[in-house]
């Protein structure tokens, strides 16, 4: 019989002494964290190499297998050849080239395997040792079925791009997918806070951080419009846009039904991230400002301006992003930054509640 743990010392901000008894399940979280992150910006890279419609089919479990003989990588390749993105877009594309595309595809994938064994792994090695309590082990359920639909989200995303006519994935369910992964990503990370516990964790002042955060990922899921209509490999001139600051409705609105532009209108979808990214930088300045004048709020004042810092740097980049036409670097340092903000995001709003 193993010796029995001895739950950590309790401290401001735990979810409780009966759900953190083991170091092992923040770790553990913070490797999924740190997985999830890795997988968006390998999913940057694959949509921006145009690898996402490399592989045809979804096969869970016999997937994870690649084309291990020439006879297998001419099956492959004949099937990516019957869909419209090569029809309309590569043909005459090499099986060289093919096999980049391919292998892009194939480990964006082999690595939502690999957090899915991750987390089904340690998620029953917690319960079999009793290292969580109710609460917690409800949270780490409902994750778990998060992570589950993003994956069936993501195999409905590539078929959207499958469809005739069709040389890229749908905007809105790209959006979708990169929006579940954040959702996961964010519960991670807050779990991830309030397990370790910290000194400096409060009980004030709230709603500024939620509202930031909420912000933070509707600005992420605008990015994902932004991607999946190309926008930002048009329009690239800053500050103005298309000559203007403001531009007339009658571009802001050109498709029928008029809801349709704020997914597929590149000039509504530019505009739309461009000023919610003006009023963050507006709101995070102001937050910094305001923390810094409490009494007796020092380590909230310093996540507060450490926030700030990290959100007009992202601004920075993304101008410099769209002046650049989206180069591979500086589109996957752009997405790699939006996760680093939410990570700021959620645990400024963990130590604040």
């Amino acid at each position: 019989m193993p010796e029995p743990i001895t739950p950590y010392p309790v401290r401001a901000g735990r979810i409780g002494p009966d759900d953190a008894r083991h170091g092992a399940v923040f770790w553990w979280l913070v490797l999924l964290a740190v997985l999830v992150f890795a997988m968006v910006v390998v999913g940057g890279a694959t949509r921006l190499t145009g690898s996402g419609l490399s592989i045809t089919e979804w096969r869970p479990v016999t997937g994870a297998i690649p084309p291990l003989s020439a006879l297998d990588w001419a099956s492959e390749f004949e099937k990516y050849r019957a869909s419209p993105q090569y029809a309309l877009l590569n043909q005459g594309m090499s099986l060289a080239e093919f096999k980049f595309i391919y292998w892009w595809e194939w480990g964006h994938r082999q690595l939502g395997r690999f957090i899915g064994l991750v987390y089904v792994a340690g998620l029953l090695l917690f319960f079999a040792r009793r290292w969580v309590g109710l609460r917690l082990g409800l949270l780490l359920f409902g994750l778990g079925l998060l992570l589950g639909t993003q994956g069936v989200v993501g195999w409905i995303m590539v078929a959207s791009g499958l469809q005739p006519g069709m040389v890229a994935v749908a905007p809105v369910k790209l959006s979708l997918h990169l929006g579940l992964a954040c959702l996961f990503f964010m519960g991670l990370v807050y779990l991830a806070v309030r397990l370790r516990g910290a000194d400096d964790i409060t009980a004030r002042g709230l709603g500024t951080p939620l509202f930031l955060l909420v912000l933070v990922f509707v600005q992420i899921v605008l990015g994902g419009f932004v991607a999946g209509s190309r926008a930002g490999f048009t329009l690239n001139t800053w500050p103005l846009l298309d000559g203007v600051l403001i531009p007339p409705a009658a571009k802001l609105f050109v498709a029928v039904p008029w809801i349709e532009n704020f997914v597929d209108n590149p000039t509504l979808v530019q505009f739309n991230h461009r000023m919610l990214a003006y009023g963050l930088c507006l709101l995070a300045l102001w937050h910094a400002v305001a923390a810094g004048a409490e009494q007796s709020g020092a380590p909230r004042a310093r996540r507060a301006a450490g926030l700030a810092g990290l959100i007009w740097a992202q601004a920075a980049l993304g101008i410099v992003t769209l002046l650049l036409v989206v180069p591979l670097w500086a589109g996957l340092l752009h997405q790699a930054l939006a996760m680093l903000v939410l990570a700021k995001s959620v645990r400024h709003v963990a130590q604040s509640n």
